[in-house]
């Protein structure tokens, strides 16, 4: 099993910048990728970014290219997402997430999941 503990939600001005953290405790050893996923009110939840914890290969979503950087603490296996010219349309709770295999790629299929941090971007 793989435990993970998100942290940095909170609110701030559109334009504003905001850095969530992902700890990653447990069975972190048979983690292949981790990322980052977001649920807004009334949406479904969606792939935001994520990196292969071996390689450093990234994805992002396409609404967030350029504004939001993935990277990871190569001292501790903590997950990072920064967030810089935030958008109201980007409040949402976000997810961090972490999986096993590689045969899916990045963006779906995660086993893990923490609880969840809330972002509100205020116009």
């Amino acid at each position: 099993q793989v435990q993970l503990v998100e942290s940095g939600g909170g609110l701030v001005q559109a334009g504003g910048s905001l850095r969530l953290s992902c700890a990653a405790s447990g069975r972190t050893w048979s983690i292949f990728s981790m990322g980052w996923f977001r649920q807004g009110p009334g949406d479904e939840r969606e792939f935001v970014a994520a990196l292969a914890w071996r390689g450093n290969t990234t994805e992002y979503a396409e609404s967030v290219k350029g504004r939001f950087t993935i990277s990871r603490d190569n001292a501790k296996p903590t997950l990072l997402l920064q967030m810089n010219s935030l958008k109201p349309e980007d409040t949402a709770v976000y997810y961090c997430a972490a999986k096993k295999s590689w045969a899916t790629g990045l963006q779906r299929m995660y086993d893990y999941w923490g609880q969840g941090t809330q972002v509100t971007v205020s116009s």
